[in-house]
């Protein structure tokens, strides 16, 4: 544990921010590192828990609670507050395999069941989870791991995000041979290409899929399985398939002028920009522009957020963020009772900036969009939306309602759609004959394996839109049956074993 009074003596003090307006100059990280002294102080506020809930890493009520990996977290706070740095790394390689990623976009569900939150505000479990594993690579600590023997197995692994990543860390220390497939220009999955600079900055990417690389594993990037090599090839070839491909099927608003010109999904429109970003630094034009635009971001969540943030640096001209539910409360109801993830109102770094910029919250709560309206060239010039009630029916499950006379004609030039994804693309599904349930690969968690004999799924194409967390869990844990799969045993741990 830390200091025995801790939590009671040192008040919770949040990361340093760089100023909104000032940041919408540049896409760099927008959250500024502790010191040394700040992180002693910060750890010394974790209790000596009887069962610490910080790493229980289960679902309550639909959302995650705790961390996934079961990350020691009350063993590294405490030697963080003791400045024993090295040996806090250390712990924290055990369980996760990136801790620098987690660190900087999970959403923290070890603090919401942190113990401390029950009355006080959480210990800053992220912030020092970023801190010690910067510190490992800052002083050298972090080194390739090169396995002493090989075990003449080869294994496939379609995907290069997280869950891909993890898998192959995992199955490479075991002594496979492994090759990542990535149908784009770079690793990294939607760590490069989903979350935009400002939050993960790519040096922090490469950084990792470098040192993936100088242990032993194979990235082969622009191939696209069921184009450039068929999904017998990679059956043939290799002893393993894992299916790592994520959920990347996005959700659709499927209503009237959806067809105008400058309505996209919002993953195309972050993918396009942090591309051109890293190409040319948006000098190439080959990116979906805000600029001068009067901007609309349907979807209330992180995508939604990142696509303010997006627009924002793009220069446009306003934006609105539609959300279908209301507004969250400002603390906990008595229906979200701790350990449960805190569903509370908060201000992300995106509505920070834009409401520094444009002087107020950007969001629009329990509204739903009726219509899209094109000029007489086909370009968007405005959407149409009704206001909604929340409310329970007969057999008490929650419905919205119109309201009547809430219409409301909202001027616009480009639409973002960020209401979620379906599951995996249908052609990686069809080119390896896996069966799905609920558009999602069939394949129970704790095996992975589907169908397909040798072939496996594990991440976002498995279990459905998630958290990075998740997906490390996930590529941890289908190592594991991937390793036993091939040897007959595995010395593999599993995430539950840490």
């Amino acid at each position: 544990m830390g200091k025995a009074t801790g939590f009671m003596e040192i008040k919770r003090e949040e990361a340093i921010e760089r100023d909104p307006i000032e940041r919408l100059d540049d896409w760099k990280e927008y959250s500024a590192p502790f010191t040394d002294e700040v992180m002693s102080r910060q750890g010394a506020r974790c209790m000596d828990c009887g069962t610490p809930f910080c790493h229980i890493g289960m679902e309550i009520g639909g959302a995650t609670s705790g961390c996934p990996v079961y990350n020691l977290i009350p063993e590294w706070n405490d030697l963080v507050y003791k400045g024993q740095w090295k040996e806090a790394l250390e712990r924290l390689m055990k369980t996760n395999n990136f801790p620098e990623f987690t660190g900087r976009v999970c959403p923290a569900p070890c603090e919401g069941s942190c113990t401390v939150a029950i009355s006080d505000p959480a210990v800053a479990i992220k912030n020092i989870e970023q801190a010690i594993i910067d510190k490992g690579f800052e002083n050298g600590w972090i080194t390739p791991r090169i396995p002493e023997v090989r075990t003449g197995k080869k294994v496939a692994i379609i995907g290069s995000g997280p869950a891909g990543m993890a898998s192959a860390d995992q199955l490479n220390q075991a002594g496979h041979s492994v090759t990542v497939f990535e149908r784009a220009d770079r690793a990294g999955g939607l760590l490069t290409y989903g979350i935009p600079n400002m939050k993960l900055e790519k040096d922090v990417v490469e950084r990792r899929i470098k040192l993936l690389e100088q242990e032993g594993v194979d990235f082969v990037l622009n191939t696209e399985v069921g184009k450039d090599i068929s999904g017998d090839e990679l059956k043939e070839k290799y002893d393993s398939v894992i299916v790592c491909t994520g959920a990347q099927k996005q959700r659709d608003l499927v209503i009237k002028g959806r067809e105008a010109e400058g309505v996209h999904f919002a993953m195309d429109y972050l993918t396009e920009s942090t591309k051109s970003l890293l190409d040319s630094n948006l000098e190439d034009g080959k990116y979906i522009d805000a600029k001068g635009k009067d901007v609309i971001v349907i979807g209330g969540g992180d995508t939604g957020a990142d696509c303010i943030a997006t627009a924002l640096r793009h220069g446009a001209n306003s934006v609105v963020q539609f959300g279908k539910h209301p507004q969250l409360p400002l603390a906990r109801s008595s229906q979200n009772m701790w350990p449960e993830f805190p569903q509370v109102f908060s201000l992300e770094y995106a509505h920070k900036e834009a409401k520094a910029k444009f002087g107020e919250d950007v969001r629009q709560y329990s509204i739903q969009t009726k219509k899209f309206v094109a000029d007489e060239n086909g370009n968007l010039k405005e959407l149409h939306t009704i206001e909604m009630k929340k409310t329970r029916d007969e057999t008490g499950m929650f419905v919205y309602e119109e309201i009547p006379g809430t219409e409301k004609v909202w001027p616009a030039q480009l639409v973002l759609i960020a209401i979620g994804f379906e599951g995996p693309e249908q052609p990686i599904l069809n080119e390896f004959g896996v069966n799905t349930v609920n558009k999602k690969i069939e394949a129970a968690y704790g095996d992975f394996s589907t169908n397909v004999d040798g072939v496996f799924a594990a991440g976002d194409a498995r279990r459905g839109q998630s958290l990075i967390v998740w997906a490390i869990n996930e590529g941890r844990e289908v190592a594991y049956s991937v390793d036993q799969y091939l040897m007959g045993e595995t010395s593999l741990p599993t995430v539950a074993s840490m």
